[in-house]
């Protein structure tokens, strides 16, 4: 058998407006993930696509931070001065001392806490600590050290700059600046990009909608509408990572992609989350309904008494009545008669563990001659049974539980009840008496769903509705 497909014949061929419209509508929401990450990946986009950020910066509101940007032209400021004089000329120290002064400024000032970055801070103070130990274990310390001519002259000041630039200098140059509005919030101008789509969208609405309603005579322009409702999002100017629902449900429409899956996943789930409330509701309104029926009578008259009220019947039998009759001279013209032998064999021992434990009986056998007297002994033994039975009922209940008890006994009860089920079985599932027994239970359950079914609908379902909230009250306390 072949699975339903949702993919368009190979002659019908999707419009190519509507494929058009699902590409930009892709590509626009393609553009609010990347705004709303854009900071967050920023750090990657400036050592690896540089170019991306002189782009998309100014749309961020994102400029360069004076004061970290001038510690960076300060450090180029000394390779150029060691280049031209050299490390011990008096220029070169006088840049060393501004490096140590706007290190010390740097770390009290924190130029990264506007951008949300004050971890990297923490690195590059633990970087230098690492770097140039000092006792005190003080990162303000540790830059004082390293800007300082002695340093430098020790260490090797090409081996010393080249860590720096390695380490130091690509952390301070992602630091940035966010320009903020009059409302106090970060500069967002994404709205400039996003402005061509939602006029785009927007239009496409309009104009969607309006020849749905042309298409179809008895809708109205508001009806079509409501019926691209998920379409609204495309061009709302909040929430805009809602119009993921539009972008898949176009995607899906012109094949792309296929929500099947995800339709049957989401059905699954609302199936799950309503099937107990669901199932308790119809188990409470049948019981319900059956209580109400028992207390008419109606019940117990159809089972028991001629009916005194209308019923409809199919075939003018009582069902039930037909499956006990046929269920009981099953038993007792199939089912017995094969388990005689083994009614025999418990009766028999049943029987032998009375005699050998009834004290008449026991004396009787001490008398000579007795046991040839197979006709006397029946006569005790029936004689001894009816005083049992009518004398001593407590003495007789105690006797057999014994036997009943033993594993004798119990091993011919097992067998007894495993024959008689495996025999009721059989006799059951007999090609006419099945088919008999299905017939009525069909004829019965059509009727049963005729008279008394159909009136559901006639109780208040939100009384039961109430009555199930009350039960599940006090399940809960309980």
């Amino acid at each position: 058998m072949k699975k339903n497909s949702i993919s368009v014949p190979q002659n019908q061929k999707l419009p190519w407006f509507e494929r058009l419209m699902a590409i930009v509508a892709t590509v626009n929401y393609g553009l609010i993930l990347f705004n709303l990450s854009y900071t967050d990946l920023r750090d990657y986009y400036f050592r690896y696509i540089p170019v991306l950020t002189q782009i998309y910066d100014p749309i961020k509101g994102i400029e360069p931070h004076q004061d970290t940007e001038k510690y960076l032209e300060t450090v180029e400021q000394l390779k150029v001065s060691v280049t031209e004089t050299s490390l011990n000329s008096t220029e070169t120290d006088e840049i060393l001392a501004q490096l140590r002064a706007q290190s010390e400024g740097m770390i009290n000032e924190n130029p990264f806490a506007i951008a949300e970055k004050s971890g990297t801070l923490e690195r590059i103070k633990n970087r230098m600590r690492d770097h140039v130990e000092n006792p005190q274990n003080s990162a303000k310390e540790s830059f004082n050290t390293f800007w300082s001519i002695s340093y430098l002259k020790q260490q090797g000041y090409d081996q010393e700059i080249d860590w720096f630039e390695k380490n130091i200098s690509p952390l301070i140059a992602i630091n940035y600046y966010r320009t903020l509005g009059e409302n106090g919030e970060f500069t967002r101008t994404f709205w400039k990009i996003d402005l061509p789509f939602v006029i785009i969208f927007f239009l496409e609405f309009l104009a969607r909608t309006y020849f749905i309603s042309r298409r179809y005579p008895r809708v109205t322009w508001f009806d079509a509408m409501l019926w691209r409702w998920y379409d609204v999002f495309l061009f709302l100017p909040f929430w805009r990572l809602l119009r993921i629902i539009p972008v898949a449900l176009r995607l899906n429409q012109v094949h792309f992609i296929s929500l099947e899956y995800i339709r049957l996943q989401v059905t699954r789930g609302f199936v799950a989350g309503i099937a107990r409330e669901l199932t308790e509701a119809v188990v409470v309104e049948g019981l319900e309904q059956v209580q109400r029926e028992i207390q008419k009578g109606d019940v117990v008259k159809r089972f028991f008494t001629n009916r005194n009220k209308k019923y409809l019947d199919i075939n003018n039998i009582n069902e039930i009545e037909a499956i006990a009759n046929h269920l009981i001279k099953t038993i007792i013209y199939n089912v017995i008669p094969k388990l005689e032998p083994d009614i025999e064999a418990l009766l028999r021992y049943n029987i032998e563990q009375v005699i050998q434990q009834s004290p008449v009986i026991q004396q009787f056998k001490n008398i000579p001659g007795l046991q040839q007297i197979p006709e006397q002994i029946q006569e005790r033994i029936i004689a001894e049974l009816s005083k049992l039975a009518t004398e001593g009922p407590q003495d007789a209940y105690e006797t057999v539980k014994k036997a009943m008890e033993d594993p004798v006994g119990t091993k011919l009860t097992n067998q007894l009840v495993k024959n008689f089920s495996q025999v009721l079985g059989e006799e059951l599932q007999k090609e006419q008496g099945f088919a008999e027994i299905q017939t009525l239970l069909i004829d019965f359950l059509e009727e049963f769903k005729i008279n008394y079914i159909q009136q559901v609908d006639e109780s208040n379902f939100e009384q039961v509705l109430a009555q199930l909230h009350e039960q599940r009250r006090l399940a809960e306390t309980d």
